[in-house]
């Protein structure tokens, strides 16, 4: 049965064949996914056609991208056999960074060697109480291994490409190993100009709103009612930028989320509260500014005054790396052409 044969490809019988036999045929239901929708999208991104008869997939088309195809299959098959699941996302993780689990990863400025040595066996997977994070991209990978290298971390970028849900992801699972006592995740409440007085309600009330992208991620990462339990006993913190004044955050790992819209005094007061024990991470998209007219954003003068420093990691990230709909990137891209930095 075919799987969506594209417009543009000619018949099987006109095309090269690489014919491949998976000895599980459980395993190759599950490969193929529900409808072959697993097929169908390496079909599309490759410019393949694959045809399944029986315990075996028969793909079609030029010889490189037949034999990234293959690739691409047998990575996902082995993934099975490991007792793995392959979802939507495992498809594209293949297919953009191939069977590349030790593959060389995306340039970053700062060097790589910190203190944990989280990945012996070269595959790069950040383990939560709820799921098993693994980067889908090599800038995503390198910013993974980043984030457990340095002591502090910059992760620059359009929106989509995961630089808040990987920080979250390894600080629960720093946390969880107990490398940290505390997560503390912060974010400018800009739209309220940081005077949460005027709105209506306790203070979580007040601030909830400006926080929620921070509490989905956590709640992809722990069960609900340990996430509360948790916030209760304040091991975690989700609080406006505003509330980290005077503070010294120590042992903990410590993010700031949406750091473009920080001015340049609150980004040096976020960046002086790192205590010993901590690992911060400031993340951004200088793209969405919304600082009033004339002020300089918090992020862009870190960017131009710590990359000296050594110890300090800038990864970057671009419309390649959106792992949202796949229209977000191109509409990254579209707005970056009409307004080139």
């Amino acid at each position: 049965m075919s799987t969506g044969t594209l417009p543009t490809q000619p018949s099987p019988d006109a095309t090269a064949e690489t014919l491949i036999e998976f000895p599980d045929n459980r395993l190759l239901i599950d490969l193929c996914g529900e409808y072959d929708r697993n097929l169908a999208e390496i079909e599309q991104k490759l410019g393949v056609q694959i045809l399944r008869r029986g315990n075996q997939l028969a793909v079609f088309g030029d010889e490189l991208p037949r034999q990234d195809a293959v690739e691409v299959l047998r990575a996902l098959y082995d993934r099975l056999e490991a007792g793995r699941t392959v979802e939507r996302g495992d498809v594209d993780r293949e297919l953009r960074m191939g069977n590349g689990a030790a593959a060389a990863p995306a340039e970053s400025e700062a060097p790589d060697g910190g203190q944990l040595d989280m990945f012996p066996s070269g595959r790069v997977e950040i383990k939560t109480r709820k799921k098993l994070v693994e980067p889908r991209t090599e800038a995503q990978k390198a910013y993974v291994k980043s984030l457990y290298a340095n002591e502090l971390c910059f992760g620059i970028g359009p929106a989509g490409t995961g630089k808040t849900y990987l920080a979250v992801a390894v600080g629960v699972n720093m946390f969880i190993e107990g490398h940290v006592d505390r997560i503390i995740l912060a974010r400018p409440a800009v739209e309220a100009g940081e005077k949460l007085g005027y709105l209506p309600g306790d203070m979580k009330e007040k601030v909830d709103p400006y926080m929620q992208p921070l509490y989905d991620a956590l709640n992809d990462f722990l069960p609900g009612k340990q996430t509360a339990k948790l916030i209760e006993e304040k091991r975690i913190e989700i609080a406006p930028l505003a509330f980290m004044r005077g503070r010294t955050l120590a042992n903990a790992f410590v993010v700031l989320d949406e750091a473009q819209n920080a001015t340049s005094m609150q980004m040096k007061m976020f960046l002086t509260r790192l205590g010993e024990g901590s690992r911060m991470v400031v993340t951004g998209d200088r793209s969405q500014v919304d600082l009033p007219r004339g002020v300089t954003s918090g992020l862009h003068d870190a960017e131009r005054l710590l990359k000296p420093i050594s110890g300090i990691a800038f990864n970057y990230f671009t419309a390649k790396d959106v792992v949202r709909h796949p229209l977000v990137a191109a509409i990254i891209e579209a707005y970056d052409a009409d307004n080139p930095a």
